[in-house]
């Protein structure tokens, strides 16, 4: 069952974790290994023994074979809404502390939802706005991926269920959007070790005896404050803010859907209402984000424009707020640049 369930699976995945997990920037390689990178997340979320305990729990199956078949229904249920969220891909190749891995690969992250706080196995903390989801791809690279109305909106209430959450329907992801190189900090990989080891069933592995005790060196462990300075985002000022995607195909036929995945005819298909409510909350997100992120590591995105455009952009709003020192001075911050 498992070379049967797995085997296409493990096969493509394994390839797509060591591309993501050294990744680079786009290339075809990248276009093709997406894909099973998604199913790969998918069955990894479920082919633990907490994944097909909370199956037999939410799908009411006490059968353990029926399980494994309700399982392979399940690798696509997240893909939809990971492929909506925005991807970062984190390093931490110039910190001490690398990350750890656990029972449960794939990790929700909420700060409104604790650990323990649900009955084993849990309920569907995926579908709630606030949720993150991590998954480490190696010890020196993790992959973040966040809900768009979070991004749009971190103050949002967490557990709000996000718009138009669902499974299993077509949806389209821009693979030039994908976040890099940004190089966390010892104590900001140690927060995204104590997640995962809160977040484990039962186990978890590091490099070395030290590494199992995150807990031990993280400077603030309170759950709802782990994230109080924005760390597990993206660059804001890196994410676009567009109403959607169309395209067509050879056959005449076209595809049309909104950020949300809403498609024409759906009551909120690019809602403006909403769009503009959230650019205002967009703008003023990123300007937040700039001010808690001064002096830190930044990510890149393959664009048509410079990164360094994105850079000068913020630089000069962190300037006009005094907090960067204008260039030319002695105090001139230099770490405000993309790293290489």
């Amino acid at each position: 069952m498992e070379e049967y369930l797995f085997g296409r699976i493990d096969q493509k995945g394994v390839v797509a974790i060591d591309l993501f997990g050294k990744y680079d920037g786009y290339s075809d390689d990248v276009y093709r290994a997406f894909r099973p990178m998604v199913e790969y997340i998918g069955a990894q979320r479920f082919r633990t023994p907490h994944g097909l305990d909370w199956i037999k729990h939410h799908l009411g199956s006490a059968d353990h074979n029926q399980t494994l078949i309700d399982m392979s229904s399940l690798f696509g249920a997240y893909g939809t809404m990971w492929s909506e969220g925005i991807w970062e891909i984190v390093f931490a190749r110039k910190s001490s502390a690398k990350f750890i891995i656990s029972d449960d690969p794939v990790t929700f992250f909420n700060r409104r939802i604790f650990p323990g706080e649900d009955q084993y196995p849990g309920g569907d903390d995926f579908s709630k706005i606030g949720t993150r989801t991590i998954f480490p791809l190696s010890g020196e690279s993790c992959l973040i991926i966040t809900h768009l109305q979070l991004v749009r909106d971190p103050w949002h209430k967490p557990l709000n269920l996000r718009e138009n959450a669902r499974a299993f329907k077509s949806t389209m992801f821009d693979l030039t959007a994908i976040q890099f190189g940004r190089e966390l900090e010892e104590n900001e990989v140690l927060r995204i070790n104590h997640i995962l080891k809160q977040r484990a069933t039962r186990f978890i592995a590091a490099a070395d005896k030290d590494a199992l005790y995150p807990e031990k060196a993280v400077e603030k462990s309170e759950w709802s404050k782990l994230d109080d300075d924005w760390f597990l985002l993206p660059n804001l000022w890196k994410v676009g803010f567009r109403g959607g995607m169309r395209a067509g195909y050879k056959d005449g036929s076209r595809f049309a859907m909104d950020e949300y995945g809403r498609n024409p005819g759906h009551p909120k298909f690019e809602d403006k209402k909403q769009q503009d409510l959230e650019f205002r909350k967009f703008e003023n997100a990123k300007r937040e984000w700039g001010k808690k992120r001064v002096g830190k590591s930044l990510g890149r995105v393959i664009d048509l424009r410079d990164n360094d455009f994105y850079d000068r952009y913020m630089l000069e709003y962190l300037q006009k707020e005094g907090l960067v020192a204008k260039e030319g001075s002695e105090a001139e911050d230099v770490t405000l640049r993309s790293d290489p």
